[in-house]
């Protein structure tokens, strides 16, 4: 796919393998944090579920411990994939690779509540990856993975933009290249990067927070 791009057309002036590096380690971000609130489905199809929500504990504290369970799984698969950045042509320094963990852990932390909100109201584990492969897939399309957001069309390049995705992986790309000239020039700067990936994960906790709080028709199941 690189033969397709050239690389003054790249931020910060990478081949195409350094340009989609940051989204492949977001695209693993997102299905191991996604598939891991498929046990949500799981545990209350065989009972488990329904044995924790009559505990006293507050719904908030469930949400959390699942939520921060898919987040460390999904953040020690994307650490995993970091570590071979420097096959990849990805050096980053100390610094850059610091804020890079930062953002991972809380992209990590935003796509699980999110599959979160997703897996709690589904009944069925067919349904969950119907809705993935509706929803999810074309929101990391759509992150900027895979072609430069200021390269689209006007209209993509709005949808680009009001990806909250967007902007997470523009931060880890620029974290990444912490130094290049124009690295994280796609959707905004490093603090722009980080402030809208926090608004997006504290916004999907609190709805899955919310969701937490109704009863499913699978409950009494």
């Amino acid at each position: 796919m690189g033969r397709s791009f050239r690389a003054e057309g790249l931020p910060g002036g990478e081949n195409y393998l350094q340009y989609f590096f940051p989204g492949t380690v977001v695209m693993i971000l997102l299905f191991t944090a996604i598939f891991s609130t498929i046990s949500i489905i799981e545990d209350r199809r065989e009972g488990f579920l329904q044995s924790v929500l009559v505990a006293p504990v507050s719904r908030m504290s469930v949400v959390l411990g699942k939520v921060l369970g898919g987040t460390a799984l999904a953040f020690g698969q994307g650490l995993a994939f970091l570590i071979l950045g420097p096959l990849a042509g990805v050096r980053p320094t100390a610094q850059g690779l610091a804020l890079a963990m930062l953002l991972m852990a809380v992209l990590s932390f935003a796509l699980t509540a999110l599959g979160f909100c997703i897996a709690w109201r589904m009944t069925s584990t067919q349904g969950f990856h119907a809705v993935m492969n509706l929803f999810l897939m074309p929101m990391w399309f759509l992150s900027g993975a895979l072609f430069p957001v200021h390269n689209a069309s006007p209209p993509l390049r709005w949808a680009m933009r009001l990806n909250p995705l967007t902007y997470g992986l523009d931060g880890l790309r620029g974290a990444l290249y912490l130094g290049r000239d124009g690295a994280a020039g796609g959707a905004g700067g490093l603090v722009l990067s980080l402030a809208v990936s926090l608004g997006f994960a504290a916004a999907v906790f609190a709805v899955a927070c919310l969701v937490a709080r109704g009863r499913v028709a699978a409950d009494l199941q």
